[in-house]
């Protein structure tokens, strides 16, 4: 078997215009021509081996092989950058807030902090688990640096707009206590206190839908959530992210409850400017969330 020896630039200019949904938008991206940009796939195909992109409508899609190669070639560059970055910015000092939601506290915080750690070990780094309203009040109080939080109508001056998320019911593992249910009882719904974007979410769906519902657990921690509805106390709404592996995300033809739709996640930033240590920081996060599976 000939060894291969893939071109790192060449990677990069894949990644980018998968994860920007366009190829000519990579090019303005990184700064190249769109002949450049597609003697780039085009070498990436011939030392793949095989086709990595096919034709999809006006645009491109990634062929099975492709979705094989985006995977190593993030994790690729991922190393190639955490190398650069212990290099050059090894001499980084000082201290980072982050404040995450708890959706991220296992699934996503882990691997940053490992990353960010390895590249910059003479940084320290405080991180605040907390829900949407406080992690808002913190960043407008200087109370932290970097918050990512949901997107709940509210702005802060230095945000940035990552994506959407799919909101989905959650059931039990076996889901055999979240559809169907007695015409005349309301449907039991497991919360988190208010105020809750989630909550509100799903009562206002329900009511949209005109089915009756009562809140039939409330907890402070999304632990005590997944541990009702596991139980069977009722369903819950969320985001596929972080769930344990006693609930799941209910696909839409498993229930009759009416459909969700997308919620926002956004990077907030204390400051216009910040230190290279939170803009670092910032970098890994983004990245990462990028590249964080869905449960559903």
């Amino acid at each position: 078997m000939r060894r291969v020896h893939f071109d790192l630039d060449v990677l990069r200019t894949f990644v980018t215009g998968v994860e920007l949904g366009s190829f000519a938008k990579a090019a303005e991206r990184l700064s190249r021509s769109t002949s450049a940009v597609s003697a780039q796939l085009k070498k990436l195909e011939e030392q793949a081996g095989m086709p990595v992109l096919r034709k999809s409508g006006r645009g491109m899609a990634l062929t099975e092989a492709g979705e094989t190669m985006l995977a190593y070639a993030r994790r690729l560059l991922e190393l190639n950058d955490e190398a650069a970055a212990a290099l050059h910015g090894a001499d980084l000092e000082g201290w980072v807030r982050l404040g995450l939601p708890e959706d991220f506290g296992e699934s996503l915080l882990t691997e940053v902090l490992g990353r960010f750690a390895r590249s910059h070990p003479r940084v320290k780094v405080e991180v605040r688990i907390a829900r949407h309203a406080e992690l808002l009040d913190r960043i407008g109080t200087g109370r932290l640096d970097l918050a990512l939080a949901w997107d709940a109508g509210v702005s802060t001056p230095h945000e940035q707009h990552l994506g959407s998320v799919p909101l989905r019911w959650i059931g039990g593992a076996d889901a055999a206590h979240a559809w169907p249910r007695p015409d005349d009882e309301p449907l039991p719904l497991v919360m988190l206190e208010a105020p809750c974007i989630m909550r509100s979410a799903a009562t206002t769906a329900l009511d949209r839908a005109n089915i009756p519902w009562r809140i039939a657990f409330t907890s402070a921690s999304l632990a005590g959530t997944w541990a009702a509805v596991a139980a069977g106390l009722g369903v819950s709404l969320r985001t596929p992210y972080g769930l344990p592996t006693s609930v799941r995300a209910l696909l839409p033809h498993e229930t009759a409850l009416p459909a969700l739709g997308e919620l926002g996640l956004r990077l907030h930033r204390a400051e216009a400017e910040a230190t290279p240590a939170v803009e670092r920081l910032a970098t890994i996060l983004t990245q990462q969330w990028q590249q964080l599976p869905l449960a559903a």
